[in-house]
């Protein structure tokens, strides 16, 4: 771990701090809501330990404080952990190792350690990036999660505190500066949309899924990135001539 500090740079370690503090506040926002709807403290604290997602903790706890079953809870989260799957494939060559080490890395795969990998593109600076951002947020997640849980019945309106609009903030600062290329904007643009029309017809967490349809406007298509002559035929690469 010491290593990884020092292959990442200042500008990314003070990003991760401030995602890490971001979390915080989501951490402590979720203890304080779960304990102060009913739930027992060790149910917040048990679910960030083993679960270690914030959406879907959130969403689980949503739905069972609503009235639902816990088997609807646990499905609730399933489907918004579903999105996990792609992003396991994107930061596949910084899990390589005995098994263990990957399922480690796998529990500690989110949102945030997958940004922090992409931003990347050298193999040690990736790795570095996923395993510090990785290890901080479980850290301060479980113990913000575990401080909230304690200041719960303390609470009175939790809704009140506007703590949990710090999540979707946090993801809104570390996807905007993908956002500059054009392919990617429109992409979030359209999957926005299919999101926001979807949402009074599909059970939460679903639309989410849905809108990865927008994904498809994203994807180059051979001799339309540049790359490529008129006919379709891949450009060679500069430097070199091509045969005839």
């Amino acid at each position: 771990m010491r290593s990884s500090w020092r292959t990442l740079d200042r500008g990314t370690l003070r990003d991760i701090a401030l995602v890490c503090l971001a979390d915080a506040l989501v951490g402590a926002s979720f203890g304080a809501i779960s304990v102060s709807g009913g739930l027992p403290a060790w149910v917040p604290v048990a679910m960030s330990v083993l679960v270690f997602a914030g959406g879907s903790q959130f969403a689980a706890v949503g739905v069972v404080l609503a009235g639902g079953g816990p088997l609807a809870g646990v499905l609730a989260g399933l489907v918004l952990n579903a999105r996990l799957l792609p992003f396991g494939f994107a930061v596949a060559d910084v899990l390589r190792g005995p098994w263990w080490q990957r399922l480690l890395g796998a529990h500690l795969l989110t949102d945030e350690s997958t940004a922090f990998t992409l931003r990347h593109t050298d193999r040690e600076r990736r790795r570095a990036a996923f395993w510090v951002c990785g290890v901080a947020l479980f850290v301060i997640w479980n113990l913000s999660v575990l401080l909230g849980a304690a200041a719960g019945q303390a609470v009175g309106d939790t809704d009140a505190l506007g703590l949990d609009a710090a999540f979707p903030a946090v993801l809104l600062a570390l996807v905007l500066p993908s956002l500059a290329d054009r392919r990617t904007g429109t992409a979030a643009l359209l999957g926005a949309a299919i999101a926001v029309a979807a949402t009074p017809f599909l059970p939460p967490g679903l639309p989410v899924l849905v809108a990865l349809a927008a994904l498809a406007t994203a994807v180059r298509r051979p001799g339309r990135d540049g790359r490529g002559d008129r006919d379709g035929r891949t450009a060679p690469e500069p430097g070199l001539q091509e045969v005839p």
